[in-house]
């Protein structure tokens, strides 16, 4: 009798720890679909009078602001808060060509550092001849 509850009792320990095992794997596909599902997107273009240099899809978390996802994304210059050079195309003063961007469309009201990022948001960076 001592050996059936023994041998129970070895059984019941092994189930608990696969079910334990279980639960575990399941949590992180949790946290994985749930870290997936804070995942926003935008699309971040870049052109340099008119010409499209390159555009990507980029992801970031909510809350997040251009610059960090610039940096994040892209070999990225900057000085005292204006981005001067991105993947090896700067600006040049001496042609008045600086980078400029619109977000959906729209020339944005404050710098990279200040504008946060929606979900979907279509970014524009166009280096070009100040008017």
């Amino acid at each position: 009798m001592k050996k059936v509850l023994h041998m129970l009792s070895a059984l019941l320990l092994a189930a608990g720890i696969l079910a334990g095992c279980g639960t575990t794997e399941e949590s992180q596909q949790n946290n994985q679909q749930a870290e997936q599902q804070n995942e926003l997107q935008a699309t971040i273009t870049l052109t340099e009078d008119g010409q499209e240099i390159s555009s990507e899809e980029v992801t970031f978390e909510e809350g997040a602001n251009l610059m960090d996802v610039m940096k994040e994304n892209f070999e990225l210059e900057e000085e005292g808060g204006m981005i001067t050079s991105i993947e090896g195309h700067s600006q040049d003063e001496a042609a008045n060509k600086w980078w400029l961007f619109t977000v959906n469309g729209e020339m944005a009201p404050v710098g990279a550092a200040d504008t946060e990022l929606l979900d979907e948001d279509e970014v524009a960076f166009n280096l070009q001849k100040a008017s």
